[in-house]
């Protein structure tokens, strides 16, 4: 009986944990304009969410999409659009709607150069209506991926490569691209994903390095402790990856400072154990992360934005990151400049527990954006419109990123389009007769609903 029940069990326990905490720290929601403030409260379980206000109150709903299009920049007939499908500026680039394809690792590279495969992939997303498509994160250097699948910034043959994408991308949709540089730190030298996650190579190893000598798991390689000289390396190396990226063309740089790869191990006090100027204290852990994107910031052009992604919950307690640290490392972030912090959680430490559940990392995103004032995107087992438009709208963060939705289907922005009634999405003009179809479809679903 407790093994059927745990699972919703838990499910009421954390939306009881979530309205319990809206109330206690309402005073974070006090910069809210009254309608997102009434929104916020009404939906501060994650449990009612955007459609079922609707059934509730349709006309107080559809006055508060209206003023959260007119915040956003948009007029017109656009007024009357859902959250999801507001524009969104960072910098100079501006998204034409708040879906992001989160990065999501291929495996498929050769010495680190993108393939046919990566092209495909990557086009078709863009095509499918989303406003920022990410790559995967791509590593600085050959001892930087985490499989021998990972793709790379640093060959010339990988500029070739990601040009051609990011040309075809800003030729063919109105989808902008962000590319995602990193290093795997003790993560790195293992198996393709579905060969095992985090599983050592049997073969063909390379040497590991990361904050300090603490291994990810007993089975996996002792890292090197890094020293100064490992550091400027690194640093150097993100450096020469973001100059090629902006070669290429991308509208967006994010560097990648969670799940404990190499700027992680910094991050986090599970694994760094140094004794120097970069560990002990969050603002000394800190320290190299920032250093890495001050560098970065130095040499991508000043018109686009970048991101960082960190790890807003170690999931051990109190022993790592919790999300009150989280809020303290967003704004050393945001001190220093990051234009939006791409919320994720875990993956730091093989004996985390995370609580998972629906939008289950969304809190932490919330939590960032209402206390530090700084834009997030929200990540995590978020996959309906139902979802995205009810984080949009109680301002919990400003994109949201999917991930497997966008794995399942590639047009996920399109068909949630047709779901929702919204003929304003522009779909690829040699698609003009399928778009058509489906509406048709749709249409004809929705008279027969009607029937009795």
């Amino acid at each position: 009986y407790e093994d059927a029940r745990r699972t919703e069990v838990l499910k009421l326990q954390s939306a009881a944990r979530n309205s319990l905490e809206w109330f206690e720290e309402v005073e974070r929601y006090l910069g809210l304009d009254p309608v997102q403030f009434n929104y916020s409260l009404l939906t501060r379980s994650q449990r009612i969410s955007h459609e079922n206000l609707r059934l509730r109150d349709a006309e107080w709903l559809a006055g508060a999409e209206e003023w959260f299009q007119r915040q956003a920049g948009a007029g017109g007939n656009s007024l009357r659009r859902a959250p999801m499908f507001a524009p969104f500026r960072l910098r100079d680039m501006t998204l034409h709607n708040r879906i992001v394809v989160s990065p999501m690792a291929q495996y498929k590279a050769v010495d680190g150069c993108p393939t046919d495969w990566h092209f495909a992939h990557y086009a078709e997303r863009a095509k499918g209506g989303a406003g920022l498509v990410y790559i995967e994160m791509t590593c600085v250097s050959p001892e930087g991926r985490i499989t021998p699948g990972c793709p790379g910034f640093y060959a010339p043959d990988h500029e070739v490569a990601w040009k051609r994408l990011v040309d075809f991308v800003h030729t063919e949709t109105e989808a902008k691209i962000c590319a995602q540089i990193g290093h795997s730190g003790a993560k790195g030298s293992t198996r393709l994903g579905w060969q095992g996650t985090d599983v050592p190579l049997t073969s063909g190893n390379w040497p590991v390095m990361a904050a300090s000598a603490v291994a990810w798991s007993p089975e996996n390689q002792l890292p090197k402790a890094m020293d100064c000289a490992d550091m400027d390396q690194v640093r150097d190396q993100f450096v020469a990856s973001a100059e090629m990226a902006a070669r290429c063309g991308f509208d967006m740089l994010e560097i990648h400072a969670a799940h404990g790869y190499l700027l992680s191990s910094f991050i986090t006090p599970l694994t760094n154990r140094r004794t120097d100027a970069y560990g002990g204290s969050l603002e000394n852990r800190m320290r190299y992360p920032l250093e890495v994107f001050h560098a970065v910031r130095a040499v991508w052009p000043a018109e686009k934005p970048v991101s960082m992604r960190i790890s807003a919950n170690d999931w051990v307690g109190i022993e790592g990151v919790t999300p009150a640290d989280a809020v303290e490392i967003a704004r050393l972030l945001h001190e220093a400049g990051v234009d939006i912090c791409d919320v994720s959680a875990g993956q730091t430490s093989a004996a985390a527990r995370p609580v998972y559940g629906r939008m289950f990392q969304t809190p932490f995103s919330d939590r960032i954006r209402n206390e530090v004032g700084m834009a997030t995107m929200a990540v995590g087992n978020i996959y309906e419109p139902d979802h995205v438009n009810s984080i949009l709208m109680a301002g919990r963060a400003d994109l949201v990123a999917m991930a497997r939705p966008h794995l399942a289907d590639p047009y996920w922005t399109l068909h949630a389009a047709v779901t929702l009634g919204d003929r304003g999405v522009k779909w690829p003009d040699p698609y003009l007769p399928g778009r058509d179809q489906i509406y048709r479809l749709a249409e004809r679903d929705a008279a027969m609903g009607l029937k009795v």
